[in-house]
């Protein structure tokens, strides 16, 4: 049986997500000193853009395992 190729739109996906999530900290460490809500936000949707890239990588990673199982 073929292997299928990983699909590298999951990944393109997943490393958007964790440029994003870089802009958002980074965003959080400038604003920390004068506006603590501010960074307060841009951390919690950072942790939020984490997740949604953790999902992203777990389910190609949860792919190739079924198919080296399978093999």
């Amino acid at each position: 049986m073929a292997q299928q190729p990983i699909d590298v739109n999951q990944l393109t996906q997943a490393k958007a997500i964790v440029t994003l999530t870089q802009e958002l900290l980074t965003q959080a460490i400038e604003k920390s000193t004068s506006d603590q809500a501010l960074a307060q936000e841009a951390i919690k949707q950072a942790s939020t853009e984490i997740a949604s890239a953790q999902t992203t990588v777990s389910q190609v990673q949860s792919a190739i395992m079924t198919q080296q199982s399978e093999s």
